[in-house]
C-alpha cells in the first residue's frame, strides 16, 4: 500500500511540476511581451518629456525676445524724440552744455539700441520695399518714382527682423510745377 500511496504522491507530484511549468511557459511569452509593452512605453514618455522640454525652452526664449523687442521699440520712440529735438535747436543751443548733454543722451541711446542688436534702417533716396518700408503718402518730388522722398517715422530692426518699418513717403516721378513755369 505505501508503494501505492507513493506512487499516487509522486504522480501528484508530477502532474504538480507539470502545472507549474505549463503556467511557467506560459507566463513567461507574457512577461517578455509586458516587458517590450513597458519598454515602449517608457522609450515614448521620455521622447514626449524631451519634446515637452524642448518647447518650453523655445517659448521661455521667445518671451524673452517678445519682452526685449517691446522694450527696445519704447527706447526707439524716446531716440526719435530726441532726433527730433535736435533738429529743432539751433547751432548755439547745441554748443550750449544743456544742448552737449541731449547730443550726448542721444548717442548713448543709440549705443545701448546697438549693443542689443537694434539697427535703424535707412530708407532715403532707396528704393521702395514693402518689407522695410511703410508707405503713407505718394509725393511729387525730385527723385524717381517709387523711391523713398521722405521718412514719415523711423524704422528699426532687430538681429536683423524687422520689428518697426520705416513710415515714408514715396516719389511719384513727378515734380510740381510752378506758375512760373
Amino acid at each position: 500500500m505505501q508503494s501505492q500511496n507513493e506512487e499516487k504522491k509522486i504522480s501528484a507530484e508530477d502532474s504538480m511540476k507539470q502545472e507549474v511549468e505549463t503556467e511557467t511557459d506560459a507566463k513567461e511569452p507574457d512577461l517578455a511581451t509586458e516587458l517590450a509593452e513597458m519598454r515602449d512605453k517608457y522609450l515614448r514618455t521620455m521622447a514626449e518629456f524631451e519634446n515637452y522640454r524642448r518647447r518650453t525652452n523655445t517659448e521661455k526664449a521667445d518671451w524673452i525676445r517678445q519682452a526685449t523687442k517691446d522694450l527696445a521699440l519704447h527706447i526707439c520712440d524716446v531716440l526719435d524724440n530726441f532726433e527730433r529735438a535736435l533738429i529743432q535747436a539751433g547751432a548755439e543751443d547745441r554748443e550750449s552744455p544743456f544742448g552737449k548733454g541731449i547730443v550726448l543722451i542721444e548717442k548713448q541711446l543709440s549705443k545701448a539700441l546697438e549693443k542689443e542688436g537694434v539697427k535703424k534702417i535707412e530708407a532715403l533716396g532707396e528704393e521702395f520695399d514693402p518689407e522695410y518700408h511703410e508707405a503713407l503718402a505718394h509725393i511729387p518730388s525730385e527723385y524717381e518714382e517709387n523711391i523713398v522722398a521722405a521718412i514719415i517715422q523711423n524704422g528699426y530692426t532687430m538681429n536683423d527682423k524687422v520689428i518697426r518699418p520705416v513710415r515714408v513717403a514715396v516719389s511719384n516721378g513727378k515734380l510740381m510745377k510752378t506758375q512760373e513755369d
